[in-house]
């Protein structure tokens, strides 16, 4: 077995660490961003397929994550995963989701608030990413990997010394460091309230412009979001900040009176597909758009399979 240097230390990269460390690897992770600096640690970080292609791929890779992530929740509570049913309210109900194999328990629901034709019910994983970024770490380090910030002007060449394989998992820093044009930022801002006692997770993907999703955590609420392409900024702005929270109050009225707690910004990683391939000595693992957490272990499984 070799030694592998993982760029990136969101929940991608530190997920590929992991399975090349059980595979026997040497394990470094270099990142500009410690995990809890990253994209991921801004997410709201529900299971669901979202700005990420080709299907059948992404269908793939959230089947395995799904399962994966099911097996985290039940045997490492501390992980901050946990598994909750919750409901998608959709304009029509004519089809179902295009992902819908990857769930075991999806079914139609009319119990949606006033408005909204029904939607769909099923239990979809829960990831508390500040907690979760860091079980993952621990679970680097302790398998006798490391992470180590720098900030890299490209990606690090193998042999003469070096590593004998690298894992590309630089998220929107793909655009720079694998010199890929393709690669865009899709803003996302959240808001953070109160925990007012809520239990079930909701999404409206109905206006495709402005996601509406409400995912409770242990001790906050995380409401969102926007979806602005070719947006670099991560200043939360307090005028879109007040158009969540509408939407969301109509999602979900239980929201009334909750406090603000807080207000953070992520540019999602897009691409017209993930890129998930070896050439030569690299596996390029990126463009997962607002699914990194959706996919991070099917592609993990994958990336671990290429570097043998």
């Amino acid at each position: 077995m070799g030694r592998v240097i993982v760029v990136g230390a969101g929940v991608v990269g530190l997920s590929c660490a992991v399975r090349l460390l059980e595979a026997g690897h040497r394990v470094d992770v270099l990142a500009r961003e410690l995990p809890r600096e990253t994209t991921s640690a801004v997410a709201a970080a529900i299971w669901y397929p979202y700005r990420a292609w080709p299907q059948d791929r992404v269908l793939a890779w959230s089947r395995a994550t799904y399962d994966e992530l099911a097996r985290i929740g039940a045997e490492h509570p501390e992980s901050g995963v946990v598994l909750r049913e919750g409901t998608e309210v959709v304009a029509s109900r004519e089809e179902k989701p295009w992902w819908s194999d990857a769930v075991p328990d999806l079914h139609e629901t009319v119990d949606v608030p006033a408005g909204y034709d029904g939607g769909w019910a099923f239990t979809a994983p829960l990831v508390e990413m500040p907690v979760y970024l860091d079980w993952l770490a621990g679970r680097v380090l302790a398998g006798g990997g490391s992470i180590t910030r720098l900030n890299l002007h490209g990606l690090p060449r193998t042999g003469d010394g070096g590593p004998d394989a690298v894992v590309d998992c630089s998220g929107i820093g793909a655009k720079f460091l694998a010199s890929d044009p393709s690669v865009y930022p899709v803003q996302g801002q959240v808001v953070l309230v109160e925990q007012v006692g809520l239990e079930r997770w909701w999404l409206d993907d109905t206006n495709a412009d402005a996601p509406t999703y409400v995912v409770p955590r242990s001790r906050d609420i995380v409401v969102g979001g926007t979806d602005v392409e070719g947006e670099w900024s991560r200043t939360p702005s307090p005028e879109v900040a007040a158009g969540i929270l509408r939407r969301a109050l109509r999602l979900v009225p239980a929201l009334a009176g909750a406090e603000v707690v807080g207000h953070r910004v992520g540019l999602r990683p897009a691409r017209p597909t993930v890129r998930l391939e070896r050439v030569g000595d690299v596996v390029h693992c990126y463009g997962h758009g607002g699914a990194g957490v959706t996919l991070s272990w099917g592609c993990a499984d994958e990336v671990a399979g290429l570097i043998g």
